[in-house]
This record gives structure tokens, C-alpha cells and sequence, in this order.
């Protein structure tokens, strides 16, 4: 048998075969349905797996050839086929290579047979690169450079990319810029390319090419596997200068080379030097199919059409040469199908005709087959002949059946096709469901189906209710079936008939049609901006068919919206609120019926602050200056108006942001001033109405160079620190004011009253002392920072003074005028300014209050002070304070800044009445029900003699509108009553002292409530009444009884002998003792004999003491001696089983109780 197809060399997707839609039950060749791509990759240590699946009545048997040759499946102990399929399994855990092979599934019946594709099999080897350490690439810099990358052919082919900062691999001596370096992708520019076989190209190399050393990454597409080669370094030497070449091509090499590319595959065209390209010598026009890629290196056509075959000339300059390279196209096509052959169902003395029609680049050469053997070497029919692409059958008979196969194949790949032949007769019939009810919408295009089969091709009627042939106008019956009414009015409501026949007999089917009206969004929601935070609603409003349900959805972008507290439904409407940018978007609105949909959309844009900048960097760095550049973040909607530079320049404390400068929204490049010899770290905040965005990442740390102090040290000034020297002191510079290392200070000083030079001295603290100086005497004084660099600017000169001493005299003639009760004025002579032995700082009185005019008045004698700050010639002072009638003496000092000088004369004086402070200890007391009492004590300062008292009160109910009533008293009476209108009346008194000279403060209060119900219904003693007195006594009577039978059982507890306890005899333990029972009825027996005498009681058995027995669940039982009951028996008595010689009793609480009544 002949070759069936020519080699595969197109990779093709899955490929399903459908057959004429002919029921299953009818008797039919073969038809293959599903099937494995022709380059079939797998995974050895999977289980492979080759597809092949047909259809067919009856069912297909299959069987597969191997390399062209059968493959026994069933003697193979590692493949398998799986039940009522061709698909076969292979699991090759030994030796998989001996499945690689060419694969072609068979299905076949007693009605012919269908071939599949031929299925090459290829077993993915994982790929390896070989661990090698790579040699340094040594090359001057200028040069070019390629680094090859070679990666594991595969299959598939891998897609390759390089990455930078392959740190582990990097030598131990090769210098690095990062601490810890992590891989990069290398971003191509004009003078970096990857090459399309995966190269690294570097048009001419410089310096900062040796910073890093490179690997080549192959990604493998059907693992999705990532393999690494071993990192190259590359070392740059450097020369004075770099020579200058003329352009030269890397890739390809040469002035000429050709491409060959098949129609729809990708074209990439490439040319490793930035240039310019033509075509047929024009100018290279770019459609839009083609892109310009990689700065100009490449050209990028994803689907060749024969229209880019051509000459494309890749040109390169620079001033020193040009140079072209041509890479010649030509494009050919595999064969690709313009008519397919299709499956045949003829009934006896029918024709047919199956159609071959295929083209390509060159022609596909049309070759036909009958059961997978040659149509050549079949049984000659005369009905049949074949003609090119073209096969046609005339009268059929059964003989014709059979599967027929048709081969187009040019050297670029082959394209295989079945098509069946079947004839017979067969009865009409419906395919499909019957008597369907279709809702459809007005207006819309319906489609009512009638799937049919018959041999012979059955004729097909559609009528409406039975009368009549639905043809033209808006009526379209197609020939599968299909009846198509376009644009379906209300009127076309109702029943419709198809109708099949031929020879063999007939069948019918009905379908009901309901038009309804359609649905319709009548408020189309509208696109929105709105700032972030704020609340937005979508409206949707919709009209349908009042007998049709409708939903409402809403979508954002193709997902549906998650609805929750914050996104709400209202109706058909969306509501949002509090919207973030995660909201930003298009919404959409979906109403949908059970027959059709609408939808409208509408965007919302959520304007924020924008997004922090990016990609900061520094430039053009200068003494005092540096340029700062960076990306700017998105807006978010809303313009840029500005950007704020900040800096951070403290080496200690690093993270103090401090802001710069602000700049306009449309720069991204400014210059900053700076201070020197300072380190720096910048960042920028972008800023437009909504807000400030987040700051951007800081930029690489940067020093300024240094320079002289620019700043003169502040608040300079000299003052003595003892009698005979100066003290220059100075605020320092801040440490970003220093401009450079080892900031110093240069002091200047002279005499003021002298025509001496200036003198000076270096220092790094921030005070210097002049010693040997005249007391009190002028100096002129200066100061200027210096640094490495230089001096600074010199400070305004400034006087200082030496030390001060102690002043030789007192003021003199101290005199008081105008005393007033609280106040007197002052005056005294000033001292001589040579006495005061420095600067006049403040006249200073000490003064105290010697006693009251009123003998029996204490005072408290604490001096006081008060500073008058006065350079007069006649000084006063007005001192203040002072407490009405009293005694007053004082005296006076004069002061420099560091000492005061010796005291005056003592003075007295007295000061006049005035009014009295508040009266203390005011009290409000109710003592009878209808009465408020009310009394006072004197003032503490009575400041005068005391003359009287008055009082004001009036009540504080809100109903009670009476007038204030005043009462006057004299000065030995201190308390009232005031009679009360009933029981909730309240009042607010208000009383005051008074002099002679006036009435002092008053003291407010408001008497509480008095309300208590037993309190005012009956004002009785509560201590003469009888019963009272009754219930006291018998009280009384019980305590004392108490206390003496608790005093005679503490007599005689300790005195019972212990030796008595030992002779008892031990009786037999009672069970319900041991249980915890107790038989109250002994208790009863014994009250009902009769109670015992006091010392009968008291002379109970040696344990009577204890509180509880010694047992199980009772205490350990002390008496008051602190001896252990219990100690000599161990175990719990019954009392009735001992003999006490007297009548028992239980020792009980209530005995107590019983003999006292």
C-alpha cells in the first residue's frame, strides 16, 4: 500500500471531524471526532497519551500503525487502549525512547474505514544546562560585544531573557556596588539588544558594563520550567581614549542574508545596530500589521501575508562610516484548505460529488484514497471517476460506500481529510424535539429548527396552522431546515407545521410561537467623576413585558458586583458609598428576561490624591546645589498642581522629614539648593486638589561638598562671672550650619575705654574667659566660625562687662506717703553709681506686718519682698498688698546683677481700716420642724473694728416670688431663725461684717432640703416611749445571762480529768453514726423527762467542751486548753451508748436555749 500523507510541518491544534448530522441508529461508515495534534509532545514520566475517538454504526473498531508499520497494542506490555476508544495509553517507565515514533489511528466497520492524522510523538526531555564556571569576558571599552546564550534546544523551543546581578556565581575579588545585589531583567536601549537566538548584544561596551555580571534564562513553555546559565562576568578596560569606529553589524552578520517564513507564521526581522529600514529601496511604510521594535532593531510582522515578501535593507551611520545589510524575504504557505469534501448520504441511482480544493505556496499536490489504500488501486467502478481535486459519483450503488480520503501536501506541511459515502434508503424523519413552545421577543430574528433525515434528501414545507407555504417576504426556509422569520411582529403569534417527505414516507412537527414585547432600559445609567469618599448611584431604568420577569445585574467591567453594606441594589439602581479607587471603572447594567437582554454601561472615575512619584535620581551634583529628577505617579483624575520636596539630613536620627522647596505640577526635574558638607536624602510628595499623595521612595543618599561657615553665632554677649574677669559666651551653630569638619571658634576682644588692639583666641567650646579685668569695666567683643575650609562672616560688635561686687552703700531718707488701707507709696534717695560696684539691676524692699491695731488679733510676721526696677532721679514705688489696720515695718537694699548691698534704716507705719473679709463657719441648721437656724463667727480679718453684721435671705422656690428681707445686728450677736412656711421651703441667706468704713464681702448659701416623711409627721422621742423602753430591757436581761453561762463554761472547761476519758469502756461503733444519721427522738425523750439544773449541764462527759464530735465529717474537736479530744480514742462515740450517771442530754445548741426558758 502507498504512502497515505507526507510528513507533518505544521504544528496544529486539536482537531475535531464532524460527520453529516446523521443519526446514530442509522447504519454509517466510520467518522474520526477527535484526535492528537500532529507534533504531539508528552511527558515520559506521565502517561502518554495519543487521542483518537469515531463515531460510526456500527461501532467502530480501531487499530494503529506505527512508523508506517501495525502496532500490536495488545502484545505490548506497556500500551493500552481504552475500552470502545482508540485512544491509547502508554506507560513507558522503561526505555521510553522507543515510543518515539510516527502515529496513525484506524477506525473501522463494515462500511469502510477512517484514517486519523499522522501523530508524531515526542518526549519532552528535561532541560539542562551544563555547570560550567565561565572565564571574565576581558574587552576594551568602545568595543562590541555578544554573549552568547546557547539554551537546550528543547522540545519546545524555549523562550530566552537575560537577567543582571547574578549574585552567587559572582568571583569573591570582583568589586560590587550593592551590599546584597538581586537579579534584574537587562533593559535593552539603543545600545543593549537581545537577539531573536536569544544573544545579548552590546554595540560598543563602557565602564559601567563591568558592574554586574549577566545569565541567560530559557523559560520552557510546556513545564513552564525556568533554567539558569552560569553568570559571565564582564571586565572593561578602560584607556585614555576611546577610539572611534565606523558602525558594524553583530547580527546578521554580513551585507546580505534571506529569510524564508510560511503565511500566518510570525516574521521577525532584525538588524543589531540602530538604523534606518527601506523596502524594494522606498521607504519602509509601517502598516499596521508591522511594528518597529527594540529602538529600531527589529521588525515584527505576527502574521506574514505573501504581501511582505520583498528586500528589506537595514541601514546604520555615524561620522565616521555606513553600512546596509539586505535580508531578503520570500514567504510560502503550507497548504490550507478553500473547500473541504463533506460526508455523502445518497440514495440508489443518486449522484454526488465530494470537493478536494485546497492552496499553498507552491500548489499542494491532490492525492485520493478509499479506505486509507489508493483510489488507483481500488476496484475499478465505473460510476466513479476523479478528476484532480474533484471526485464524482453517477448512479450510486451499495458498492460506493466507503470512507474516502483526500491529501493535500506540498513540501510545508500536508492537510488530511475523510468524507463517507453512504448509500441507502431511509425513511423521513424529525430530528430533534417535537411540539416546542418558543417565547420570543418583537422584532427580533426567530429561527425554528426542523432537523431532518431521509434518504433521499427529503422535501421540507413550512405552514402556519396547517394551510399553506411559508415562503418570502419576511419567511426564509433554509435547507438544513430552518425557517427564519425576520423581524417577528405580534401578528406572527401562533402554531407552525414543518412538513418532510420523499419516496420512502413522511413526518411532520409542530412549533408554538408567543411574541412578546422587548425589554427596555429607558434611564441609561450616566458615566461619573466624583472624588473618592464621597457616595454615587447608577440608575437603570427599565420597561418590559408585563408577563415576562425580569433580573437585574449589575457587572464591573466583566465580573459581577459584589454586593455588601457599602454596594447597594435600590431597585434597579446602583448605589455606592464611600467609594475608593478600587471602585474606579465600568459599570454595567444587565437586564435579562428568559428571552432577552439589554445592557448599558456608563464609567466612574474616582479622583484621590495622586500616586507617589517614582524612579528618583540625582544629577549634576555642584558645591551648594544638585538636580533632582523623577517619574510622576498617575494623577488619579485630578491635575498635579504641585510637588514637595522634602529631606531627610540627620545621620543620627535618620526618618525627621523636613520640607524644601515646592515646585510646579508640571516639572519633574528641579534643581536644589543645598547646604554644604551635608549628607542628604530626598523624596517628593505630589499634591493636587484632593490631597497629598504618599510620599515617594527616598532617593540614593548624597553629600554636598563643604565650605566656610556661612551663619555668624548668635546671641553673643560678656558678662562677668566673678569680680575680676568676663565671660564670653555665643549660642553655637547647628551641626548643618558647620559647612564643613572641625568647626572652631575665633573670639576677638579689646577694652572699650582704651585704645588697645583686638586680641583673640581660638576655641571649640562656646565660652572663653578674660581674666585680669578691672571690676564692672566695657569690653567690645566678636566672634566667627572657621572651619577646614575657612572663616566665616565676623559678628556685629557687642560690649560686654567684667564682674560685678558687692555695692558699698544703702539708699537713704526710705519715707512713706499716702498710706491707704491696702496700699502705701514709697520714696527714697538713689546711691551713686560708683557705690553700686556694677550695673543698677533694681531697688529691693523687704517689709513685714508687725501686729494688728487690734490687740487681741494675731499676725503672721513673714517677710515679704517687692522689687522696683527704677533708675529716677527721685525714685518711688507704689507697694501694694498691705492689710487694712496693721502695723507695718521695712527696709530697703540696692542690687547689681549678682549681689545686693547693705540694708537702710528700719521704718514703721500703720495702715487705716477697711472692710472686713467674710464671716467663717457659717452654718444653716434645722432644730424644729418650722424653723431655720442660722449662725457665724468673725471674720479672720476683721481689718478695722468690727461694727455689726448684716443678713439678706430670701426663700429659692420657683413659686414663691417673696422680697428680700435684710436684717441688721449688732456685733456681739451671730446667729437668726427664720420660721419656715412649710416643710420644702428653702432660703438663701447671704451675711457680712461691717466697719466703720463699709460692709466686707458676703458669704452665700442656700439651706438644703428637709423632707424626710417620719421625720415631719411626728416629732415624738423615740427614747420615751414604752415599747422601746421594753424591748432595751429585755435585751439587756438576755445579753447578761449569756455572759454567765459562757462565764461558768469557761471555769470549768479546762478542769475534767483525762484519766476518766481513758477508763471509759469502747463500745461498738453504730453504723448510722459512722453514716451520719442522728435519731432527733432521744433529743425529744429527753425534754419530755424533763430539764437537767444548770450544774447537772455542766457536768457532762470530758469531750462535752468540743463543738462537734471527733468522726468522719465532723471538726477536730479542741477544748480550751487546746488538747486534742480525739487523741485517745480515734474514733467517734455514740452518746447514747455511755453511762454518765445522770440524765443525758445531746449536746446541742438549743440546750442552752431549753434551760434558759
Amino acid at each position: 500500500m502507498g504512502t497515505l500523507v507526507e510528513p507533518a510541518l505544521l504544528l496544529l491544534l486539536w482537531q475535531s471531524v464532524w460527520a453529516l448530522d446523521i443519526p446514530l441508529e442509522v447504519r454509517q461508515p466510520p467518522t474520526i471526532i477527535k484526535q492528537s495534534v500532529k507534533d504531539h509532545i508528552v511527558d515520559p514520566k506521565d502517561t502518554m497519551v495519543i487521542e483518537c475517538e469515531a463515531k460510526g454504526n456500527p461501532h467502530p473498531i480501531f487499530s494503529w500503525r506505527r512508523n508506517g508499520k501495525y502496532f500490536n497494542v495488545a502484545r505490548d506490555s506497556q500500551a493500552s487502549m481504552r475500552r470502545r476508544s482508540g485512544t491509547l495509553d502508554i506507560y513507558a517507565k522503561n526505555n521510553p525512547e522507543q515510543y518515539e515514533a510516527e502515529y496513525q489511528c484506524i477506525a473501522s466497520n463494515e462500511y469502510g474505514s477512517a484514517y486519523s492524522n499522522k501523530i508524531r510523538l515526542r518526549l519532552y526531555r528535561a532541560p539542562v544546562w551544563p555547570r560550567e564556571i565561565l572565564e571574565p569576558v576581558v574587552i576594551s571599552a568602545g568595543l562590541p560585544l555578544v554573549l552568547s546564550c546557547d539554551p537546550p534546544p528543547g522540545p519546545p523551543k524555549p523562550e530566552t531573557y537575560w537577567m543582571s546581578s547574578c549574585s552567587y556565581a559572582r568571583p569573591f575579588n570582583w568589586p560590587i556596588q550593592t551590599a546584597f545585589p538581586t537579579m534584574q531583567p537587562v533593559r535593552p536601549d539603543r545600545r543593549v539588544s537581545m537577539g531573536v537566538n536569544g544573544d545579548l548584544y552590546f554595540s560598543n561596551v563602557l565602564f559601567n558594563d563591568s558592574a554586574t555580571d549577566y545569565c541567560c534564562n530559557a523559560r520552557f513553555p510546556y513545564k513552564n520550567v525556568i533554567q539558569q546559565k552560569m553568570p559571565v562576568v564582564v571586565k572593561v578596560l578602560t584607556t585614555r581614549t576611546v577610539s572611534e569606529a565606523a558602525p558594524s553589524w553583530l547580527s546578521p552578520t554580513g551585507s546580505s542574508s534571506s529569510i524564508l517564513v510560511l503565511q500566518g507564521e510570525e516574521l521577525l526581522l532584525e538588524c543589531i545596530a540602530a538604523g534606518v529600514w527601506t523596502k524594494d529601496g522606498d521607504e519602509l511604510v509601517v502598516r499596521p500589521r508591522m511594528r518597529v521594535k527594540n529602538f529600531n532593531k527589529m521588525i515584527q510582522i505576527p502574521r506574514a501575508s505573501f504581501d511582505d515578501a520583498g528586500e528589506y535593507v537595514c541601514s546604520a551611520t555615524n561620522k565616521i562610516g555606513y553600512i546596509e545589510h539586505t535580508i531578503t524575504v520570500r514567504v510560502k504557505a503550507a497548504p490550507f484548505w478553500l473547500e473541504k469534501p463533506a460526508d455523502l448520504v445518497l440514495a440508489p441511482e443518486e449522484n454526488g460529488r465530494l470537493v478536494c480544493r485546497s492552496d499553498g505556496v507552491p500548489r499542494p499536490t491532490i492525492n485520493w484514497f478509499l479506505n486509507g489504500e489508493p483510489i488507483e488501486t481500488a476496484t475499478p467502478l465505473p460510476n466513479r471517476q476523479v478528476s484532480g481535486d474533484t471526485l464524482t459519483l453517477r448512479s450510486v450503488t451499495i458498492e460506493n460506500n466507503g470512507v474516502y480520503q483526500c491529501n493535500a501536501s506540498n513540501p510545508f506541511g500536508y492537510l488530511l481529510a475523510n468524507a463517507f459515502v453512504n448509500v441507502l434508503h431511509a425513511t423521513p424523519r424529525i430530528l430533534g424535539p417535537r411540539n416546542e413552545l418558543n417565547k420570543v421577543t418583537e422584532g427580533t430574528n426567530v429561527f425554528l429548527h426542523c432537523r431532518f433525515f431521509g434518504s433521499p434528501v427529503p422535501e421540507l414545507r413550512w405552514s402556519k396552522y396547517g394551510q399553506g407555504n411559508l415562503e418570502g417576504n419576511r419567511f426564509k426556509t433554509h435547507s438544513n431546515g430552518t425557517l427564519e422569520i425576520k423581524r417577528i411582529r405580534i401578528e406572527d403569534q401562533g402554531t407552525y407545521l414543518c412538513i418532510v417527505s420523499n419516496v420512502a414516507g413522511r413526518d411532520e412537527s409542530q412549533v408554538r410561537i408567543e411574541v412578546k414585547e422587548p425589554t427596555l432600559i429607558v434611564t441609561k445609567p450616566q458615566s461619573l467623576k466624583v472624588i473618592r469618599g464621597t457616595d454615587v448611584r447608577f440608575e437603570c431604568g427599565v420597561k418590559a413585558d408585563v408577563t415576562t420577569p425580569v433580573t437585574t445585574t449589575w457587572l464591573k467591567g466583566k465580573k459581577p458586583v459584589s454586593l455588601g453594606w457599602r454596594i447597594t441594589m435600590d431597585e434597579s439602581n446602583l448605589v455606592i458609598t464611600n467609594v475608593n479607587r478600587d471602585d474606579e471603572g465600568n459599570y454595567t447594567c444587565v437586564i435579562k428576561s428568559e428571552l432577552d437582554q439589554k445592557s448599558a454601561s456608563a464609567r466612574l472615575l474616582v479622583m484621590d490624591r495622586p500616586d507617589p512619584p517614582t524612579n528618583l535620581e540625582l544629577s549634576d551634583p555642584y558645591e551648594r546645589s544638585v538636580r533632582l529628577s523623577w517619574a510622576p505617579g498617575d494623577s488619579n483624575h485630578n491635575p498635579i498642581s504641585e510637588y514637595l520636596v522634602q529631606y531627610d539630613d540627620d545621620d543620627w536620627l535618620p526618618g525627621k522629614w523636613k520640607n524644601l522647596s515646592t515646585y510646579a505640577g508640571n516639572l519633574n526635574s528641579v534643581v536644589l539648593h543645598l547646604t554644604p558638607f551635608t549628607y542628604y536624602e530626598f523624596r517628593v510628595i505630589a499634591i493636587n486638589e484632593i490631597g497629598m499623595s504618599r510620599p515617594s521612595r527616598p532617593s540614593k543618599r548624597f553629600q554636598s561638598s563643604g565650605a566656610p561657615p556661612d551663619v555668624i553665632p548668635k546671641n553673643l554677649k560678656g558678662v562677668g562671672t566673678w569680680r575680676n574677669n568676663m565671660e564670653i559666651s555665643w549660642e553655637p551653630l547647628t551641626y548643618r550650619e558647620w559647612n564643613g569638619p572641625h568647626l572652631k571658634y575665633l573670639v576677638w576682644w579689646r577694652r572699650r575705654d582704651s585704645r588697645e588692639e583686638w586680641k583673640n583666641a581660638t576655641t571649640k567650646w562656646l565660652k572663653y574667659y578674660i581674666y585680669d579685668a578691672d571690676t564692672f569695666t566695657p569690653y567690645d567683643i566678636k566672634v566667627q566660625a572657621v572651619n577646614d575650609f575657612g572663616l566665616g562672616p565676623e559678628s556685629p560688635v557687642v560690649t560686654g562687662y567684667s564682674g560685678e561686687d558687692r555695692p558699698l552703700a544703702a539708699p537713704l531718707n526710705l519715707r512713706v506717703s499716702d498710706i491707704e488701707s491696702t496700699q502705701a507709696t514709697l520714696h527714697w534717695d538713689t546711691v551713686e553709681r560708683g557705690s553700686i560696684m556694677g550695673e543698677l539691676k533694681e531697688y529691693k524692699i523687704y517689709y513685714w506686718r508687725d501686729s494688728s491695731q487690734l490687740r487681741w488679733h494675731r499676725v503672721n510676721r513673714g517677710m515679704k519682698s517687692k522689687v522696683f526696677p527704677n533708675d529716677d532721679p527721685e525714685p518711688s514705688g507704689v507697694l501694694t498688698g498691705l492689710i487694712p489696720y496693721s502695723n507695718y515695718k521695712m527696709y530697703i537694699v540696692v542690687a547689681n546683677n549678682r549681689y545686693e548691698g547693705p540694708p537702710s534704716n528700719n521704718i514703721h507705719f500703720s495702715t487705716p481700716e477697711g472692710v472686713p473679709s467674710v464671716p467663717k463657719s457659717f452654718r444653716i441648721q434645722q432644730r424644729h420642724l418650722d424653723s431655720i437656724y442660722v449662725d457665724w463667727d468673725l471674720p479672720a480679718e476683721p481689718n478695722g473694728i468690727i461694727t455689726g453684721y448684716s443678713l439678706k435671705y430670701q426663700t429659692v422656690n420657683a413659686t414663691r416670688g417673696e422680697e428680700l428681707r435684710v436684717e441688721e445686728f449688732l456685733p456681739n450677736v451671730t446667729s437668726f431663725s427664720v420660721r419656715r412656711y412649710d416643710r420644702y421651703t428653702r432660703y438663701r441667706f447671704s451675711v457680712a461684717a461691717r466697719t466703720r468704713i463699709g460692709i466686707g464681702e458676703w458669704h452665700t448659701e442656700e439651706s438644703p432640703h428637709y423632707t424626710t416623711e417620719i421625720y415631719a409627721q411626728d416629732q415624738v422621742d423615740i427614747s420615751t416611749q414604752g415599747w422601746f423602753i421594753g424591748i432595751m430591757c429585755a435585751v439587756a436581761l438576755i445579753v447578761l445571762i449569756l455572759l454567765i453561762v459562757c462565764f461558768i463554761k469557761r471555769s470549768r472547761g479546762g478542769k475534767y480529768p483525762v484519766r476518766e476519758k481513758k477508763d471509759i469502756s469502747l463500745e461498738p461503733v453504730d453504723d448510722k453514726d459512722q453514716e451520719g444519721s442522728f435519731d432527733y427522738r432521744e433529743e425529744e425523750r429527753g425534754l419530755q423527762r424533763g430539764q437537767p439544773s444548770m450544774e447537772a449541764m455542766m457536768k457532762r462527759s470530758d469531750s462535752d467542751d468540743s463543738l462537734v464530735d471527733y468522726g468522719e465529717g465532723g471538726e477536730i474537736p479542741f477544748n480550751e486548753d487546746g488538747s486534742f479530744i480525739g487523741q485517745y480514742t480515734g474514733t467517734r462515740r455514740d452518746v447514747r451508748d455511755l453511762d454518765f450517771g445522770g440524765s443525758l442530754e445531746l449536746h446541742s445548741p438549743m440546750n442552752t436555749i431549753y434551760s434558759l426558758a
